[in-house]
């Protein structure tokens, strides 16, 4: 079946000829190494719609994958409009523990298990069975080690020998993690449960060992595209195998560059090496950068530039970084700025994002990035006291906050009360959120207090946009249609816009970008991280700080400090990271310029 001159315009008609040769190649291994913005996924959700158009495709015979649920709902939203709904657009767990829950009771049968959402109950039962510290920070770093080992198919049995130069949560020594690991599986299979990681690992088994759930696969999914191909685990590889049987109909898309996922058993071993595993593969580079200016792109080029493949390198994890062209416009500068301290680095950065607002950047489309988490206190404080709101990324999900889930209560029981009775649905969310924490202005008062009630505003930004479309329409708004919405977006983990400056770790802004992008404490210990030891280590850095600079459109500004407090002594050095994107002798006038903004 062909498709109409109208079909083909409106898909492949604004690619650009990198981007084209992806859509419309349509059969075969296809690998793209895709840059920082230059539009892999309107590549590749363009090349399913095309091959659905043509009849190549059949839409609920294509399975589009990729890692986090926000990412699969934007793929599904961009094929719908392009025309292909039927499409299966899931993270890997997803897909999986959807087949899992089919087919375990003719592959397994009896009661299917229950499903771990969080594994720190059961690995602090363990831990206080074995007289070990329980405090959340170490139960959670020994999650961290459990689930590389499980992603890296390492049973407790095999994991001491592997885990032999890995360094342990709260300095347990290998052979207590090991303990610790057959414990919390013990305890999962005496209550009949499995965690996210066993998802994957049945459902590799089942699909090895079992011919017909294997045929039933196959002859369901014909056609395969991995988005996000540098972040695939051991695991999540050998499930993908598994899925494809002996076909090859497979596009992956990805970025050895933006590798920043190691800790997790991600690596980008699968993508460097797809060519040599499916030797017919066609590989296409996308290199034009729409998202950044030809100055943030450059800077972005040059840290790359610098990277070397160090002695002591994991094999095959080296490839020559793409350099990316940028399609825009010229912007401004990178600036940067060298403070005598963190409290001096928050307030000079609040001063300059307070500039940017004043010049007309909306606070949403402003984020300030740093290594850690614990990073963010200051940054905070320094926003409060400016009054400007903000908002913090890469903690608790948005619809998983108390406020957040009070509000969906109110609004769900006064929907029922009201039925579809005409309401000015603004007010009326504003007037239930009242007496939650909202108020028409910010509150000048604690972060706690603030983020709260940022919390509270984007429910109220949301029925204002949503009164105003149906508005535009000619249309009816209930709080009821409000109330569905919420509870769609709730599903979905799906957000609302928050209008505040974006406050979030590097690895947690990965995927997103803002008009202006502060990267801060860009001091040796923080970036690249003390415990970064190894060449492998540092290189993973490297690739994070590069990710921080490609989240900015225009706007990038870089910060140190010399000191952690007040008066402290200067014994911090910038990050040697910057040597590559810095004019030399720039660390006097840095100090020259922070004590004007001083």
């Amino acid at each position: 079946m062909g498709s109409d001159a109208s079909a083909e315009e409106r898909i492949l008609g604004g690619l650009d000829p990198e981007q084209r040769v992806v859509a419309t190649t349509l059969q075969g291994p296809v690998c793209v190494r895709a840059g920082a913005g230059t539009g892999k996924t309107r590549a590749i959700t363009h090349r399913i719609a095309w091959g659905i158009a043509t009849g190549v495709y059949t839409p609920q015979k294509t399975l589009a994958l990729t890692f986090t649920a926000r990412a699969a709902n934007e793929m599904r939203q961009r094929l719908r409009q392009l025309g292909a709904p039927g499409v299966q657009a899931r993270t890997f767990h997803s897909a999986a523990l959807r087949q899992l829950q089919y087919f375990w009771p003719q592959a397994v049968g009896g009661p299917p298990p229950g499903l771990v959402n969080h594994k720190a109950r059961l690995l602090t039962e363990a831990a206080q069975a074995m007289r070990l510290t329980t405090d959340r920070a170490t139960v959670r770093d020994v999650a961290g080690e459990v689930e590389w080992a499980k992603v890296s198919m390492l049973t407790p049995d095999t994991y001491a020998a592997a885990a032999e130069k890995r360094s342990m949560p709260m300095g347990y020594d290998v052979r207590t993690m090991q303990r610790l690991y057959q414990s919390y599986e013990d305890l999962k299979a005496d209550r009949h449960l499995i965690d996210f990681e066993d998802v994957l690992l049945i459902t590799v088994g089942i699909l090895e060992e079992d011919e017909r759930v294997a045929a039933a696969v196959h002859s369901q999914y014909r056609q395969f595209v991995v988005d996000e191909y540098q972040d695939v685990s051991p695991l999540q590889q050998r499930l993908l195998d598994a899925w494809l049987g002996q076909r090859d109909d497979l596009c992956v898309v990805g970025d050895a560059s933006q590798t920043i996922y190691s800790f997790t058993g991600a690596t980008s071993r699968h993508l460097l090496e797809f060519p040599s595993r499916h030797p017919n593969a066609r590989v296409v580079e996308l290199i034009r950068d729409y998202r950044s200016t030809p100055q943030v792109v450059n800077t972005a080029n040059q840290l790359l530039a610098a990277r070397r493949p160090a002695a002591g390198s994991t094999p095959g994890t080296w490839a020559t970084p793409l350099q990316l062209i940028s399609q825009r416009p010229a912007g401004p500068e990178p600036s940067w700025n060298e403070y005598p301290d963190d409290e001096a680095e928050a307030a000079g950065v609040a001063t300059r994002i307070q500039d940017l607002i004043d010049d007309g950047v909306p606070a949403r489309e402003i984020a300030v990035l740093f290594r850690t988490n614990g990073q963010s206190q200051a940054f905070e404080a320094a926003l409060a006291d400016a009054n400007i709101g903000f908002q913090l990324r890469g903690t608790e999900r948005f619809f998983n906050r108390p406020e957040i889930r009070q509000s969906l209560v109110q609004i769900r029981s006064a929907a029922k009360t009201l039925g579809d009775a005409p309401v000015q649905v603004p007010q009326q969310v504003r007037d239930m959120l009242s007496s939650l924490g909202y108020s028409a202005r910010a509150p000048r008062s604690d972060s706690a207090t603030r983020a709260r009630w940022e919390s509270l505003s984007a429910l109220v930004s949301l029925a204002d946009s949503m009164a105003h479309r149906a508005s535009d329409e000619d249309e009816e708004f209930t709080l009821q249609q409000f109330s569905d919405e919420l509870e769609r977006r709730a599903k979905a983990q799906e957000a609302p816009v928050m209008d505040g400056v974006t406050l979030a770790s590097m690895h947690s802004a990965k995927g997103l970008e803002w008009d202006a992008v502060f990267l801060a404490g860009l001091s040796e210990g923080l970036m690249p991280i003390s415990f970064a030891e190894t060449a492998d280590g540092v290189d993973e850095e490297r690739r994070l700080f590069y990710v921080g600079i490609t989240r900015a459109r225009e706007h990038l500004v870089l910060s140190w400090s010399l000191s952690r407090t007040p008066g402290g002594r200067p014994t911090r050095s910038r990050s040697r990271f910057l040597d590559a994107i810095l004019p030399a002798g720039s660390s006097n006038a840095a100090q020259r310029r922070a004590r004007r903004v001083g």
